[in-house]
C-alpha cells in the first residue's frame, strides 16, 4: 500500500455503504403512520417490541399495510432484532410472524426526541420574565426573553446581553419561569462543556474553537471564544471564563469561600459573561488569563488557545 493510500484512509476512515439522501430520509418519516410507529416504540416500557404489539399500539387493523410502513422505517430508523420475543414464544404471533421485535436506531430516537422537544411542530410564546442577578454593566434588573426558539438573558434597563442560545420549545412545558431559567442555565453549561471539549452538541462532529478579539457575539463582547462545528456548521460563542464553571480549582476556590458554584446561574458570574476579567498574555499561540475575584481574594487561571487550563494561582487580599 502506498503512502498516499494510507493518508487517504486516515483522512476518510468511514465509508457510508447504506446512506439515504436527506430529502429521502425526511420523506420516510413524514407519514403519519410511521411517526405513530416511532412514538409507540418510544412509549414502550421495554424494547424490543413485537410486531403485533406495535400494530396494536398504533391501532392499525390491516397487517399488510402496517408491515409496509414498518419496513420503510426498518434499517435507518428502526432495527429488527432476531429471535422470538418473550410475548410470542408461547402460541406464536397472531400475524403468523416469529420475530424478536423492533427497537430504535439512533436516527429514529432523534426524530421522536425532536417531536417531543417541539422543534418541528410547536411555536410557543412566552412573556419576558425576571431572572436572578444584576446586569454586569449597569447593575440593572435582568430578564429572560424567548424568541424564535432561542432564550436570552438581557438587562431590562440598558439592554446588555448576558447570553443567547437555542432552547427547544419542549423545555418550556410544565415549568415555571424560575424552572425555565434553571433549565436554561444547565443547558448552556452543558453546551459549552461539549463545545470546549471539541464535540458538537448538535451532531457530535468535531467542534473547533478559536479566540476572537473583534466584532461582537451573543454577549456583546469583543474578546471571546467562538466554537464552530466542522461537520454541520453549528456555532456557539462565549466569554472565555464560561469554560471554567466545572474546573476543580475554580469550584474549590468558590467552595472554600462559601459559594456553591453549581447553584449560581452563569449570568450572575461576571467573568462568565464579560471580557473585563479576561486578558491576553500572549498571541501566536494564544495564552489567556481569567481573573476571578471573590471575598477579597483572586483566582488567576491561565489557559491556552484551546481553553486548556495551564496554571491556577490564588492571590489573597492579605
Amino acid at each position: 500500500m502506498s503512502r498516499s493510500d494510507v493518508s487517504s484512509e486516515e483522512e476518510n476512515p468511514l465509508e457510508c455503504t447504506d446512506c439515504l439522501d436527506p430529502a429521502e430520509a425526511f420523506a420516510l418519516v413524514s407519514n403519519e403512520t410511521r411517526l405513530a410507529i416511532l412514538e409507540a416504540l418510544w412509549a414502550a416500557d421495554e424494547r424490543p417490541v413485537s410486531f403485533s404489539e406495535l400494530r396494536r399500539e398504533v391501532g392499525m387493523r390491516d397487517s399488510a399495510q402496517f408491515n409496509y410502513h414498518l419496513q420503510k422505517l426498518t434499517g435507518h430508523f428502526v432495527a429488527q432484532e432476531d429471535g422470538v420475543s418473550a410475548s410470542e414464544a408461547t402460541g406464536g404471533s397472531p400475524d403468523g410472524r416469529s420475530d424478536g421485535g423492533y427497537t430504535f436506531r439512533h436516527a429514529g430516537e432523534k426524530v421522536v426526541r425532536s417531536v417531543i422537544a417541539g422543534t418541528f411542530n410547536e411555536q410557543p410564546t412566552v412573556e419576558p420574565f425576571p431572572v436572578e442577578g444584576d446586569c454586569v454593566s449597569c447593575r440593572g434588573p435582568l430578564r429572560a426573553v424567548y424568541e424564535d426558539e432561542r432564550l436570552r438573558i438581557e438587562c431590562r434597563d440598558c439592554g446588555q446581553r448576558h447570553g443567547e442560545y437555542d432552547f427547544p420549545p419542549g423545555g418550556l412545558n410544565d415549568r415555571t419561569p424560575e424552572e425555565i431559567a434553571e433549565a436554561f442555565d444547565q443547558r448552556v453549561r452543558h453546551l459549552h462543556c461539549l463545545a470546549a471539549d471539541g464535540v458538537c452538541p448538535e451532531c457530535s462532529g468535531r467542534m473547533e474553537s478559536r479566540i476572537v478579539e473583534e466584532g461582537e457575539c451573543c454577549l456583546g463582547v469583543g474578546l471571546r471564544v467562538d466554537h464552530e462545528c466542522a461537520q454541520c456548521g453549528h456555532t456557539l460563542c462565549s466569554a472565555a471564563g464560561l469554560r471554567l464553571l466545572d474546573h476543580s480549582a475554580v469550584v474549590g476556590f468558590h467552595r472554600e469561600r462559601g459559594v456553591a458554584l453549581e447553584d449560581r446561574p452563569y449570568w450572575t458570574l461576571p467573568w462568565c459573561v464579560t471580557d473585563e476579567y479576561t486578558h491576553v498574555l500572549e498571541r501566536e499561540p494564544y495564552r489567556l488569563e481569567v481573573r476571578i475575584p471573590l471575598e477579597g481574594d483572586l483566582l488567576a487561571v491561565t489557559m491556552d488557545g484551546d481553553l486548556n487550563v495551564l496554571e491556577t494561582r490564588v492571590e489573597t487580599g492579605d
